[in-house]
């Protein structure tokens, strides 16, 4: 058996080893500096309405206003008062011919017009008289039956006809005087007067005639005669 031999030279780097475990935790870092602003958050609720404030000092007085004109206004207030009648008359022709247009009927001699106005008997005769008819005189059945429809069509209950017997009690005349033929249409119990008061005659929407007294103010018709070509 041989001598041994001499301490050979140092190997070399072995290779790296397995990691080790987890060591202990650390001591907590020092705080870091304050980070940037964030972004700013949705606005708060509206808060509620404040004290009415004080009230604030008087403004400065405004300057004198210049003097007027003199005018010589009782003249103008006479013309433009004179066409305001005017106007107004015109207005009136034209209300009155835009109704008729409107809601006339008719016959083949007359046109009957209902007109929207409460007038008491006399009032109505003569409005009918200045637009160049009379109240409406029904001397027939048909004539009767085409006013009451009409009557009765515009929502009305009654209005006043071309019939009276303000001269003599209980002697009927139309409006254009004549008496009353072989024609009427009075309703049952009618005309009844006792006291003496209703000289005038309204149709109701019926048709049938009733005698009133003439101040009472209700609608009225009016006829008018077709112009002969």
């Amino acid at each position: 058996e041989g001598d041994e031999g001499e301490k050979g030279d140092r190997g070399e780097v072995g290779k790296q080893g397995k990691v080790g475990p987890k060591g202990p935790r650390g001591n907590k870092g020092l705080v870091g500096d304050v980070g940037d602003q964030g972004m700013l958050g949705k606005i708060g609720p509206i808060g509620g309405k404040g004290d009415k404030g004080a009230k604030g000092l008087s403004g400065v007085s405004g300057k004198k206003g210049k003097a007027g004109t003199v005018c010589d206004c009782g003249r103008y207030r006479r013309v433009v008062g004179q066409l305001n009648i005017n106007v107004a008359r015109l207005n009136t022709s034209i209300k009155f011919l835009k109704n008729v247009i409107a809601g006339i009927r008719e016959t083949d001699e007359k046109f009957y017009y209902i007109v929207k106005e409460e007038k008491n008997y006399r009032e109505a005769l003569i409005h009918c008289r200045d637009r160049g008819g009379t109240l409406a005189m029904p001397k027939d059945e048909a004539t009767n039956a085409l006013i009451a429809d009409y009557i009765s069509n515009s929502g009305l209950f009654r209005a006043f006809i071309g019939l009276n017997d303000m001269e003599k009690e209980g002697h009927f005349v139309y409006a254009d005087n004549s008496p009353l033929q072989n024609y009427s249409h009075w309703k049952e119990g009618e005309p009844h007067d006792p006291a003496g008061r209703e000289d005038c005659v309204e149709m109701l929407s019926t048709g049938e005639w009733n005698d009133s007294e003439c101040q009472v103010t209700i609608y009225f018709v009016c006829e008018f005669l077709k112009k002969r070509k």
